[in-house]
């Protein structure tokens, strides 16, 4: 199985990506959009990601943005981005990875270490596009949601 991920990372894979996806496309920051999908919704995206990941994700996420009530926002780092911008796939690798770090090391469910990764300070900094946060190590990144601490 070399190579391959697991089932469990590429279900939070698409979930972190779909998060991302519905901030970009609502100008929502991505605590918001894990807030307004809640736990159950975000439960059901982990679960039944496979599924989801062979539909269309405009349609994926237009029916979730429907179902939560989710409504536009201010927030656009796509926009304000000076530099290249990373896709949502991209950015969505940076949080699948957090996300089971988080798991591991508090020893929690997939479910709760989203609703930490994305409200942490840390989150903020990986959704600066014209930082470089997002590049780092997922090592570095899960150390410095641990500890606070970050350059």
């Amino acid at each position: 199985m070399v190579g391959r991920e697991s089932t469990r990372a590429n279900n939070l894979f698409y979930t972190c990506s779909l998060i991302d996806y519905i901030g970009r496309k609502t100008k929502n920051r991505r605590s918001d959009v894990v807030d307004a999908l809640g736990r159950d919704r975000i439960a059901k995206v982990v679960d039944l990601a496979d599924v989801y990941h062979s539909d269309n994700l405009d349609a994926v996420s237009d029916s979730f943005i429907e179902e939560a009530g989710l409504i536009d926002g201010t927030f656009d780092n796509v926009s304000a981005a000076k530099y290249a911008v990373p896709s949502h796939w991209d950015i969505g690798k940076v949080y699948k990875r957090l996300v089971m770090g988080v798991a591991e090391d508090q020893a929690i469910s997939d479910v709760e270490a989203i609703f930490r990764a994305y409200h942490s300070p840390v989150s903020s900094l990986i959704d600066d596009y014209n930082g470089s946060f997002f590049y780092e190590s997922p090592d570095a990144i899960l150390h410095a949601y641990l500890t606070e601490e970050w350059d």
